[in-house]
């Protein structure tokens, strides 16, 4: 929708009007420089000007008050900014722990997204308002970086990795999706729209896609079916990490090292599994690398994160 001529493009979250309010005050703090330099430039320009009536003898060779001035009262008004930006991107760097959690795989040139209750949409994303949501990106090919001007987010999607980020709506709307990377000969035309919606108008649209097995079904099929039941099963024979309240949890190493499991590291589990391999154990996961596309690796993180700390392995979600 054409809006005209604005100082800043709309904001459809708290984090958004926060972050204009910062862009702000640093433009305004700027200017305020600029113009007070400025303006003792054409003073001083004029008052010392050729044949000027100034007395110039004896010139100070210091002034320890103004130079004290200068260097503490910017040092410190620079403090407080960089306090502040440091705060709001404390906030948004870490999603809360309710957020929703929606699954994004960007391809040349479109961007995918898988849902918990199995839905799918393609350049289309949508949300409730009021509501936190957690995206988990990765690519298929190249790298691409998604960006919502309206949330001013904008993250890196890379291959072989995932990456996140948050935010939550406070506005129905339809809000511009882009790709801010050069991706490709397409890339202008990589964008779709997030759609933000009344809570219950979007449990109506997540109704329609009832009928479609949710993603940790789709993921515990795939355990199935490539044998993973095999060595993860509670009953199996073969020595293998248990995997029930894995994400989240931190893991040792065999060469000494530990980490916090997370999407990224069940994913290189799965396709490069002797890059990390857990104490205790042999190395002996075979690579499903050129098996699984990386839909299938979400549904699979989706079904390994749905096992509590108490179910047993091999459960249907």
């Amino acid at each position: 929708m054409n809006q005209g001529l604005t100082l800043l493009p709309q904001s459809a979250t708290a984090a958004a009007r926060a972050t204009d309010t910062l862009y702000l005050v640093l433009v305004g703090f700027s200017g305020l420089i600029a113009a007070i330099f400025i303006t003792l430039i054409i003073v001083f320009c004029y008052r010392y000007r050729r044949n000027a009536q100034a007395d110039r003898s004896k010139p100070p060779s210091h002034a320890w008050g103004l130079e004290a001035a200068w260097t503490i009262a910017p040092l410190l008004i620079f403090l407080w900014l960089f306090a502040w930006a440091a705060r709001d991107y404390a906030v948004q760097a870490r999603a809360p722990d309710n957020a929703m959690q929606i699954f994004i795989v960007a391809k040349q040139w479109v961007w995918t997204v898988e849902h918990p209750n199995g839905r799918r949409e393609i350049n289309e994303l949508h949300i409730p308002v009021d509501t936190p949501v957690k995206l988990i990106m990765t690519s298929q090919d190249v790298i691409h970086s998604f960006f919502v001007p309206a949330f001013r987010n904008k993250r890196d999607v890379v291959p072989g990795r995932y990456s996140t980020i948050w935010f939550q709506a406070d506005r129905p709307g339809k809000y511009l999706l882009l790709c801010a990377e050069y991706c490709g000969t397409e890339h202008s035309e990589m964008k779709g729209r997030i759609i933000a919606m009344e809570p219950e108008d979007y449990t109506r649209w997540e109704q329609g896609g009832a009928g479609e097995a949710g993603l940790a079904q789709q993921g515990f099929a795939l355990f199935r079916q490539h044998g993973c039941m095999g060595c993860h099963a509670a009953a199996s024979t073969v020595h293998a990490p248990e995997l029930s309240g894995l994400l989240g949890r931190r893991v040792h190493l065999s060469d000494g090292s530990s980490l916090v499991a997370d999407e990224t590291y069940v994913r290189d589990s799965i396709m490069e599994p002797q890059k990390a391999i857990v104490a205790g154990y042999d190395a002996i996961m075979p690579s499903f690398k050129n098996q699984l596309n990386e839909e299938e690796i979400m549904a699979i993180i989706e079904y390994i994160r749905s096992l509590g700390p108490d179910q047993l392995m091999g459960e249907r979600p």
